[in-house]
């Protein structure tokens, strides 16, 4: 589900409006009745002072990426050794900065007061996930001692250390929605003038939000589909309406292979007011 979404002029830097954007939309899935605990993860683009202090004044919590200062670095360098422990994650994942998979890594926390220039500075947990420089290795070169990279966040996730930096990570589901919409609706923006592109993505994320609700009232498989397969099964439909006696039926393909499946959204959405569809 897509709780909010905004165009921006193209100048505009990632995280601007993002602390009242992260408002509206932790209240738009309280009122479509999300009761659990809310985490917002943000990249660096959305570690400061004003976003966290939106989660922090809506009861929620935060998980963002801090942009790398002496500070940052002096709580990276302030952790002892035998702090770090390794981290499995579910599945192979893409270092960000050479492109290798790797399956495992070491993590460790420190107590990190952050904004400290500002006039809300916030103390929590900075995570931090260290993997090794293999580039030395690639290119024959032996390492007198272990070079490490650091990518630290910023939270106040009460999970263990390794798990939160599992969470942390989850964020890039979001890309997967980004390809749907670009897929879709958002593969070309339809005016010249702002505003109307502005209302188009608005109308974007509601339509996409409608197709997943109608996947999952499909089946187990069209619930987790593409936004592209949902329309070819389920919306794109070479039916007709024929009204016989002045009662409209709706005659669907002979031998449709995704017959059994649109019954089934027809069923969960209008389930008992009317009957079956007819199908031809």
């Amino acid at each position: 589900m897509v709780a909010g979404i905004r165009l921006r002029a193209g100048r505009a830097a990632s995280g601007k409006g993002a602390a009242s954007m992260v408002a509206e939309a932790i209240a738009t899935a309280r009122v479509a009745g999300a009761s659990g605990e809310i985490l917002v993860r943000g990249d660096s683009a959305y570690g400061n002072h004003v976003v966290v202090g939106a989660c922090l004044k809506a009861g929620v919590r935060f998980s963002v990426v801090l942009t790398k200062n002496p500070a940052v670095t002096a709580a990276i360098a302030s952790i002892a050794e035998d702090a770090w422990t390794p981290v499995h994650y579910p599945g192979a994942v893409t270092d960000p900065d050479t492109g290798e998979l790797i399956s495992d890594a070491e993590v460790a926390e420190t107590e990190f007061a952050a904004f400290t220039s500002t006039k809300h500075p916030v103390t929590a947990r900075l995570v931090v996930r260290r993997v090794r420089d293999r580039a030395r290795d690639q290119a024959g070169e032996e390492e007198l001692f272990p070079v490490w990279r650091h990518h630290p966040f910023f939270t106040n996730n009460t999970e263990p250390t390794a798990q939160a930096d599992i969470t942390h990570r989850r964020h890039a589901i979001i890309e997967t929605v980004f390809a749907d919409l670009i897929d879709g609706p958002l593969a070309h923006l339809p005016s010249g003038r702002f505003a109307a592109n502005s209302a188009w993505a608005i109308c974007a994320a509601i339509t996409h939000n409608l197709l997943r609700a109608a996947g999952t009232l499909t089946s187990p498989r069209h619930a987790a589909a593409r936004g592209a397969t949902l329309r070819r099964h389920i919306v794109t439909v070479p039916a007709r309406i024929a009204r016989p006696q002045r009662r409209p039926v709706l005659h669907l393909p002979e031998h449709w292979p995704w017959a059994e499946q649109w019954e089934a959204l027809w069923h969960n959405v209008f389930r008992p007011a009317t009957g079956p569809p007819h199908v031809a």
